[in-house]
């Protein structure tokens, strides 16, 4: 098989694949996110921002031009990126469309630029990019493609030659990234990628792929009977008759009757006496019915209706009626996000905003307390996307809005809405913890200029350290500490601090990593499987060790983490 051109149906076909077979090994790239903390969520991020650019894709319909195709891809991902490793796809995505929105059939050439370009805007989008990633694979790709280029005009060969390369870069990424071969894994957002990569040369290659998409918009217009009702009705035609007998009927013709009427239907009744018998029948075939009942004597009142019909008329009718109560619900809701907005409008609009990204009920009423106008619910495993974060800004009434993303891999996705923010000014506090936004908030000062805060709050994170406790999904080594599954681990900013299976040692072991002579305060967060009266005897116990240091208690009610404690 040889191919030299992809026009913009194939060229969606296997944007589409790649999505399908992404989303199909999600959890299996996950659990390669997994060395040993239980918030692996590379895969889910992944698949969450190519599946808000397929649904953009599959509601072009099957014959999109290649600069519809482009801007679906481009502004699907952009929007729904989460995550850094969503981010990264998204601007791979991005850099990728500009090098063929311009064409109408790709080439070995234009895919060639097409790939340089998607690195080179992914590269640009990191600010401190980090090799053994899936910048490193995609990367590896586009060098391939390049060394390609006057070999061949085969795009099967070309594309599977890059691929394949692209696949050895992973397999070189442990020795890139020494916690990936500690963990024994290699790079989940570079898995995440090939994973892309080989189901759209699937798509290529002709073989079978289901390219249904949930979340796209199937249009209005006339409701046809799909393939799965025709399948439901199996048999067609409601059949009804009564049979005046010539005689009446034996046992055994009777049952010869009913015989003969489920080799041709089903739901059949034959009521006989001896003058006349009721028959009911759906068969695809009435006359047949019919034509035998004649063999037993004259017919009336028959009755044929077309069932696939009737059934077509109810889900037109109830279409209409769902269409009805979907539209009184939504001028229902217009009406009242109008008065909102007209409200809200009306309101002076305020100088300074914040939002911040949550993790549990407790940590949301301390953010509100602080002055927090909109909390995002987030943080490991469940990371917003660039679209959540550009409502959150559409919501808070502020010219110059602060985001405190509250963990690392939120962040670029942050950036990312900031840089497609125009009405607003918009300034991201590097945050990595909730301890940290925390911090931020407390250091803002109201008489002070948005850039001078800015500036203010991003220093203050320096003064803050910050320790989680969760527990090992795997054995592995890391940092120079042998963990088991089970075992709990105190985790810092930088490195795991301690290891065990005594989760109050633990906890004490980080806590002592943490603390110096300039440490005031020790803030204990816990989390939703944590008793109030064990953070509390936790926290006597830390005042006794540190009475130099005033140490509190909250309830923060976050999932994965038992505790998350800050020393300032």
């Amino acid at each position: 098989m040889q191919v030299n051109t992809i026009d913009a149906s194939m060229l969606a076909k296997m944007f589409l694949a790649g999505a399908k077979n992404l989303e199909s090994k999600k959890e299996w790239i996950n659990e390669l996110n997994v060395f040993p903390v239980p918030d692996g969520d590379t895969g889910t991020n992944m698949t969450m921002t190519i599946m808000a650019a397929a649904a953009e894709v599959s509601n072009l319909g099957e014959h999109p031009d290649m600069k519809s195709l482009a801007k679906a891809i481009s502004s699907g991902s952009l929007r729904g990126a989460r995550g850094n490793s969503g981010v990264i796809l998204s601007q791979l995505f991005r850099g990728f469309t500009k090098g063929i929105s311009e064409y109408d059939t790709i080439d070995v050439v234009v895919l060639c630029d097409a790939l340089q370009k998607a690195v080179e805007t992914a590269y640009k989008a990191v600010m401190k990019p980090k090799e053994g990633t899936i910048l490193t694979v995609a990367k590896g790709g586009a060098d391939k493609a390049l060394e390609l280029i006057g070999e061949t005009d085969d795009l099967v060969y070309y594309i599977d030659e890059v691929i394949k390369h692209a696949d050895y870069v992973l397999s070189q990424t442990p020795e890139m990234l020494p916690v990936l071969k500690q963990a024994g894994v290699v790079d989940s957002g570079g898995q995440g990628l090939i994973t892309v990569l080989k189901g759209a040369y699937d798509a290529l290659l002709g073989k079978e792929i289901d390219y249904t998409i949930e979340g796209a918009s199937q249009g209005s217009g006339v409701v046809k009977i799909s393939a799965q009702t025709e399948q439901e009705i199996k048999f067609g035609y409601c059949t009804e008759f009564i049979i005046v007998l010539n005689n009446p009927l034996s046992e055994q013709e009777e049952l010869n009757f009913k015989g003969f009427l489920e080799s041709i239907g089903d739901s059949i009744v034959v009521v006989a006496d001896d003058e006349i018998t009721k028959v009911h029948v759906h068969t695809n075939d009435p006359g047949l019915a019919i034509q035998r009942a004649l063999t037993y004597g004259s017919l009336s009142k028959i009755k044929i209706d077309n069932m696939r019909e009737e059934h077509q008329e109810k889900l037109i009718k109830d279409a209409e009626k769902v269409a009805a109560e979907q539209k009184d619900e939504e001028n229902k809701k217009r009406s009242q996000k109008d008065a909102e907005e007209e409200a809200k409008a009306n309101e002076p609009r305020k100088d300074m905003g914040f939002i911040s990204v949550s993790i549990g009920e407790g940590i949301n009423e301390i953010f509100k307390g602080l002055g927090v106008d909109y909390i995002i619910a987030g943080g490991q495993t469940m990371n917003p996307s660039t679209e959540d974060m550009l409502n959150a800004i559409e919501e808070v009434n502020a010219d110059n809005i602060f985001i405190l993303p509250n963990n690392k891999n939120i962040i670029l996705a942050a950036n990312q809405a900031a840089s497609l923010m125009e009405e607003k000014n918009i300034y991201v506090i590097p945050t990595k913890t909730v301890p940290q936004g925390i911090t931020a908030l407390i250091n803002f000062m109201p008489d002070k200029t948005a850039e001078e805060n800015a500036e203010q709050m991003t220093a203050e994170l320096e003064n803050v350290k910050t320790g989680q406790v969760t527990y090992a999904v795997r054995d592995t080594l890391i940092d120079d500490k042998e963990i088991k599954q089970g075992d709990y681990m105190g985790i810092g900013d930088s490195s795991i601090l301690s290891v065990g299976q005594d989760m109050d040692k633990v906890i004490k072991e980080m806590v002592a990593q943490m603390v110096d002579e300039d440490s005031s305060i020790i803030s204990v967060y816990y989390g939703e499987e944590i008793e109030e009266d064990a953070a509390e005897v936790l926290g006597n116990e830390l005042e006794e060790l540190y009475p130099d240091c005033e140490v509190e208690v909250h309830s923060g009610g976050q999932p994965i983490y038992y505790y998350v404690i800050s020393v300032e």
